[in-house]
């Protein structure tokens, strides 16, 4: 199903049921059909055609999901820049995209602004809020615009979406999805989870203009309703859980983390959640079992990235962690392939690797990317023949088909010619109960090339030196992969899905040149 049929049929079923909520508004399935349909008519009346790229600047407000659908039903490819993020990049994205509109929230209309000129394809603004004089108005141009859905035929192989990679080995690049593939990705990750149904009432905490939407066609479908908040904060998530009596939410580690380390979080009646995703980052154990013990075991983790997803899944049945030694090693695990995903491992060559081998992850996924945008070699290098995606994901499957990840290929430490994987150093660094953050990095050693080095959060009144932390990492993992060295920071730079940046934590908080100790 496309989605203006999909549109249609919701309308149809679930007219005045609430699709949407913001705070204190409200949007029903008739209004969401309604504004979808003037927003694409705003884009066209505009000029703007179909396959041309529409970049979205906002954060989650009550417009997020009319945007997503008008976009999509309009046949124009959405392009959601990032709010927390400096003009100049989101400049970057809009050249990287070759955009021909923007539709920004006027709180980041003047940082963009400025930069405007430099971004000669875009031919039309809209200013969602206050406009200033001389550039259209959301509401005005909705108004005015027709109710009507567009005469648009929408092909399974057209244009629909440009994600953005993390940027964690260096500028994003853009990720291009179809519409077959972006609505077959929703499938999946709906049969992954056991399914949605009309009262499912899903939270959406963090930008709904990226990871949080993902789920935003599979909800539509059964008439479900999304509550998107402005921004998080724990304690109102708490409070919307509790008063909205939401069903399913998707949080980065991070956010759990600080979730169950509220104060009188356990006397918090969360039992109306059933679903609880996590993804895009490590969880610790120690958070994942607090997690476990908060709301039950109704957790699901998800592996997969803005090139390919889902790829596996780790289940309830598989969060185990008073079990066997075997079942407690399945919550380090990325779980197994999704029913219609398929994982090899591979080295440099795309040759398969013996099983248990860490090698390259590649794999055949219903959400693959179409291509990365504007760069066909580029977009060669990460296929391998039959259509077998490069994740440039490192890890081994086990017998029982659990994908346990090493790290990115790019960011193994080689010391004294040892293959060092941070993540390894991460897991055990974040059991010491000092630490409530952790990201290793490789940085410069005169006697061995590279050595593995720890910017630390700790957590709030809990002390730890240098020289314990660095002898925990020796007990845990041995003395050749240990951490040498430890910058106490606190926060990490992270991306907008929760997923810590490496590039920027050797940047900002080691620089390459930190003080190695125990060496």
């Amino acid at each position: 199903m496309n989605p203006t049929s999909l549109l249609i049929k919701s309308a149809q079923i679930y007219g005045d049921r609430v699709a949407f909520v913001c705070e204190d508004r409200r949007q029903t399935y008739t209004e969401l059909r309604d504004r979808a349909a003037r927003f694409a008519n705003t884009l066209r009346d505009a000029g703007v055609r179909p396959g041309e790229r529409v970049a979205v600047l906002s954060d989650n407000a009550i417009e997020a999901l009319e945007q997503v659908v008008g976009l999509a039903i309009g046949g124009f490819v959405r392009c959601a820049l990032y709010a927390h993020e400096p003009a100049e990049k989101n400049l970057y994205l809009l050249q990287l995209t070759g955009a021909s509109a923007l539709v920004v929230q006027d709180k980041h209309y003047s940082a963009i602004a400025s930069v405007l000129a430099q971004a000669p394809d875009v031919r039309v603004v809209v200013v969602v809020g206050e406009a200033p004089d001389g550039v259209r108005d959301y509401e005005t141009a909705l108004a005015e615009a027709s109710a009507e859905l567009p005469d648009v035929q929408l092909r399974p192989d057209d244009p629909h979406l440009i994600r953005f990679s993390s940027g964690t080995t260096g500028m994003p690049k853009g990720i291009l999805h179809t519409v077959r593939g972006w609505m077959e990705l929703g499938n999946e990750f709906a049969l992954v989870f056991g399914g949605f149904a009309t009262d499912d009432r899903y939270i959406a905490a963090t930008p709904y203009t990226h990871a949080a939407g993902l789920m935003a066609w599979p909800l539509l479908s059964v008439g479900a309703t999304t509550v998107v908040m402005p921004s998080f904060d724990p304690g109102a998530w708490l409070d919307i859980v509790e008063r909205d009596r939401i069903t399913f939410a998707i949080l980065p580690p991070t956010v759990i983390q600080m979730l169950v380390n509220m104060p009188g979080v356990e006397r918090r009646d969360l039992s109306s959640l059933r679903k609880v995703v996590y993804g895009s980052a490590p969880i610790s154990e120690t958070t994942l079992v607090a997690a476990l013990r908060l709301w039950g075991n109704i957790m699901y983790q998800t592996f997969g990235q803005s090139e390919a997803m889902p790829i596996t899944c780790l289940t309830p049945e598989h969060h185990i962690p008073d079990g066997t030694s075997e079942q407690r090693s399945w919550l380090r695990s990325a779980g197994r392939p999704t029913p219609n995903s398929v994982v090899r491992i591979v080295d440099d060559d795309g040759n398969d690797v013996p099983q248990g081998e860490v090698g390259e992850i590649v794999a055949q996924c219903m959400g693959t990317m179409h291509s990365i945008w504007g760069d066909p070699e580029a977009t060669t290098q990460r296929f391998l023949p039959g259509g077998w995606l490069r994740t440039r994901d490192m890890g081994y499957l086990t017998t029982d088909g659990f994908l346990f990840l090493a790290d990115r290929k790019e960011d193994m430490i080689i010391s004294g010619g040892f293959n060092i994987w941070p993540m390894e150093l991460e897991n055990a660094m974040a059991a010491h109960p000092a630490v409530a953050e952790v990201a290793v990095v490789g940085v410069p050693h005169p006697k061995w090339g590279e050595t593995p080095h720890a910017a630390i959060v700790l957590r709030p009144g809990i002390d730890a030196t240098e020289e314990e932390l660095v002898a925990w990492s020796r007990e845990k993992v041995g003395s050749i992969k240990k951490i040498t060295g430890v910058t106490f920071t606190d926060s990490l730079p992270k991306s907008p899905i929760g997923k810590v940046l490496r590039r920027a934590v050797r940047e900002q908080h080691v620089g390459g040149t930190p003080r190695i100790a125990g060496a």
